[in-house]
C-alpha cells in the first residue's frame, strides 16, 4: 500500500496553478502536483490506434487503476507516464517506507510490462546488473547468463547505496538501450526504462550520484510522507485484507499494453512545437548557468529532456502543441536535479528548486 505524496512545493504552473492562468482541463496533474487536482480531459477526436483503439484515454486510465493499489499518488503516476511516452528514465527520492516499490510495480501490473528490481548494495559488482559470461563445463563454452537489467521496467532500488563503479553499470543501458558484455552488445527490450529510487544524501550509508548518471534521467520526482489523511486511507485498506504482494486481489489489471504505449509515442512524436516556445525553453536552461549561487548549470541535454517531457505532457492533455504552460508545469521535475551549487549557497538555504523557481519568474513568457 503506496503512503506516498508527491512534493506539495510546486513551481508555477504545475496543475494549473493561478498565477499561469492554465485552466486543470487543459493540463494533466503535474508530476509535483499535489493530486487534488482533476484529472486530464480526453478529447472525443483522439487520435485512434490501427486496431482502433484510444491510446491516450487508456494511457490515462492508468493512473485510477494504479489508485486501486496506492493511495494519493495520480500526480507521481502522471510522471512515470509521462517518462515512459518521452522514452526517458525518473528517479524518485523518498525516505525509507514510502511505498516506492509498490508504485512501480503496480505501474508495471496496470502497463502489462514485466518488471524487475534490483536492491542495491555496497557490495553489488556490475554484473549483478548487466549479466555475465558463464563457463559451461560440459560444453567448454561460456553462455550468457542475462542480468535484471532486461525487463521493461527496472526498478533501481536505494541506487545510491552502491558505490559509483556499480552505478555507472546502468550509464550505457539507460542512454544507449544496450549492454555491452565481453565487447558484444546486447540489446535491451523495447520499451525499457529504469526507475531508480533513493533516500535522502544525508541519510547515512549513501553514495551522491555522479553528474554524468544524474544527467541521464528524464525526471526526478521528490515523495515525501503522507498527508494524514491518506495515512489513515493506507491503515484502513491494510486492516480490510490488502495484501500488497498479490495485486490482483486489489482488482489490479492491465488497462494498456506494449502495443498502446508504442501508439501513443508515435503520435506524441507529432506535437508541435512553435519557435517561440522552443526559445522559451532555451533561455530558461540558459538562465540557470548565469545564476550566482550555481556552479553547474542545466546542460542542452535537460533542454531535451524538458521538451520532450512536455510534449508527452500536452498530448496527455489532448493537445497537439506544446504552450509556455507545459514548459512550465514539467521545469522543476526535469531540472532540478541537474543543477549543481556552490557550497556557500547551499550553507545559506539555496536548492535547486529555489533556483528553478526564481529563473521562472525572471526570464518573459511567450505570448
Amino acid at each position: 500500500m503506496s503512503t506516498d505524496s508527491t512534493d506539495p512545493t510546486r513551481t508555477p504552473g504545475i496543475a494549473g496553478d493561478a498565477d499561469t492562468g492554465a485552466p486543470h482541463s487543459q493540463a494533466p496533474e503535474g508530476p509535483d502536483a499535489s493530486g487534488t487536482h482533476s484529472a486530464p480531459q480526453v478529447s472525443p477526436s483522439s487520435p485512434r490506434g490501427e486496431d482502433g483503439s484510444d491510446p491516450r484515454r487508456r494511457l490515462v486510465s492508468v493512473r485510477s487503476e494504479v489508485g486501486k493499489a496506492v493511495v494519493g499518488q495520480e500526480a507521481a503516476v502522471t510522471g512515470l507516464v509521462i517518462a515512459l511516452l518521452a522514452g526517458g528514465h525518473v528517479l524518485l527520492e523518498g525516505v525509507p517506507g514510502v511505498a516506492k516499490t509498490l508504485l512501480v510495480r503496480s505501474l508495471a501490473t496496470a502497463l502489462d510490462l514485466e518488471t524487475k528490481r534490483i536492491q542495491f548494495t555496497p557490495d553489488l559488482m556490475p554484473g549483478d546488473v548487466t549479466g555475465s559470461l558463464i563457463y559451461d563445463s560440459r560444453s567448454a563454452q561460456f553462455s550468457f547468463r542475462a542480468g535484471p537489467v532486461f525487463t521493461n521496467l527496472l526498478l533501481a532500488d536505494e541506487i545510491n547505496r552502491t558505490p559509483p563503479k556499480t552505478q555507472s553499470a546502468l550509464l550505457e543501458a539507460m542512454e544507449e538501450r544496450q549492454v555491452s558484455i565481453d565487447g558484444e552488445p546486447r540489446a535491451l527490450p523495447d520499451p525499457f526504462m529504469v526507475i531508480a529510487t533513493q533516500n535522502p544524501v544525508e541519510y547515512e550509508g549513501t553514495y551522491p550520484l555522479p553528474e554524468a548518471q544524474l544527467d541521464r534521467f528524464l525526471l526526478k520526482l521528490v515523495l515525501p510522507l503522507p498527508e494524514r489523511a491518506q495515512e489513515i486511507e493506507v491503515l484502513s485498506r491494510h486492516t480490510s485484507g490488502f495484501d500488497p504482494r498479490d495485486l490482483l486481489s486489489a482488482g489490479l489489471r492491465a488497462v494498456a499494453g506494449v502495443q498502446e504505449l508504442a501508439q501513443a509515442r508515435a503520435q506524441v512524436s507529432t506535437v508541435g512545437v512553435t519557435p517561440e516556445v522552443l526559445a522559451y525553453a532555451v533561455d530558461l536552461v540558459r538562465a540557470t548557468r548565469s545564476m550566482p549561487s550555481v556552479a553547474l548549470g542545466v546542460s542542452p541535454r535537460g533542454a531535451t529532456a524538458l521538451l520532450a517531457a512536455s510534449r508527452a505532457w500536452a498530448w496527455l492533455a489532448g493537445r497537439s502543441f506544446v504552450t509556455p504552460d507545459d514548459i512550465k508545469a514539467l521545469a522543476l521535475p526535469a531540472l532540478r536535479h541537474r543543477i549543481k551549487l556552490h557550497a556557500e549557497a547551499e550553507m545559506e538555504g539555496i536548492t535547486p528548486q529555489s533556483v528553478i523557481e526564481a529563473v521562472l519568474r525572471t526570464v518573459p513568457v511567450p505570448r
